[in-house]
């Protein structure tokens, strides 16, 4: 598939009882193209280099903190749930600390259920760490649950709707259908990582807004 072809939408000259059969034949269309994207945009983010990784997450971090800063007065007393990072994500752990000493309360997900939602505890620089699921840093059962009133969600690849791709597994998009009441939903990663659009299908939910290293973009 070209890299900016849509997925085929079938065209039948068939009942409307046909439309399920339709629609599964255009999510599986979707799902192929998205697998394909994902591949594509993980192997461009191979490539950085460490220096140029240091600089786009030296100046997201920046955008974020800024973010954070005029429009959620610093987040302080706010539980914001953030990321450990891995193959190739934005590195903000300085920003975590850094909110830490502010007085932001900050989270990490884990899976703690297979297709469930995520799971959020809070973190302290101090906290003990151990490996879950891809082998990520996770904190203990012993941390404290919270809720999350801002929550990042690394990504793969974003559309100008604020629509994010992310690895595939639907934990993000699950775990925010399930929360009691919506958090400020802050998308993260490159600007590289742009895409005309994702096709959106109806479990994918919008970001409020998605930072890269040039800036917020709001949608």
């Amino acid at each position: 598939m070209a890299e900016n072809t849509p997925p085929k939408t079938p065209t039948y000259a068939s009942p409307a009882c046909m439309a399920p059969e339709v629609d599964q034949t255009q999510a599986r269309d979707v799902a192929v193209w998205r697998k394909a994207k994902r591949t594509e945009l993980r192997d461009a983010r191979k490539t950085l280099s460490a220096s140029t990784h240091a600089d786009l997450s030296a100046q997201i971090t920046a955008r974020l903190e800024d973010i954070l800063h005029r429009h959620c007065h610093g987040a302080k007393g706010q539980v914001f749930s953030m990321y450990w990072p891995i193959k190739g994500e934005p590195d903000l752990r300085t920003l975590m600390g850094k909110l830490h000493k502010f007085g932001v309360r900050i989270a990490l997900p884990s899976v703690e259920t297979k297709a469930a939602p995520l799971v959020f505890r809070l973190w302290t620089p101090d906290a003990e760490m151990t490996r879950g699921d891809w082998n990520i840093p996770v904190l203990t059962k012993d941390a404290a649950r919270v809720t999350p009133d801002i929550t990042l969600a690394p990504l793969v690849g974003w559309d100008p709707a604020g629509y994010r791709l992310g690895y595939g597994g639907g934990y993000f998009d699950r775990t925010l259908a399930a929360l009691p009441s919506p958090p400020l939903k802050i998308g993260v990663g490159y600007d590289a990582a742009r895409l005309p659009t994702i096709y959106p299908q109806e479990h994918d939910i919008a970001m409020d807004v998605i930072v890269t290293e040039t800036g917020a973009h709001a949608v």
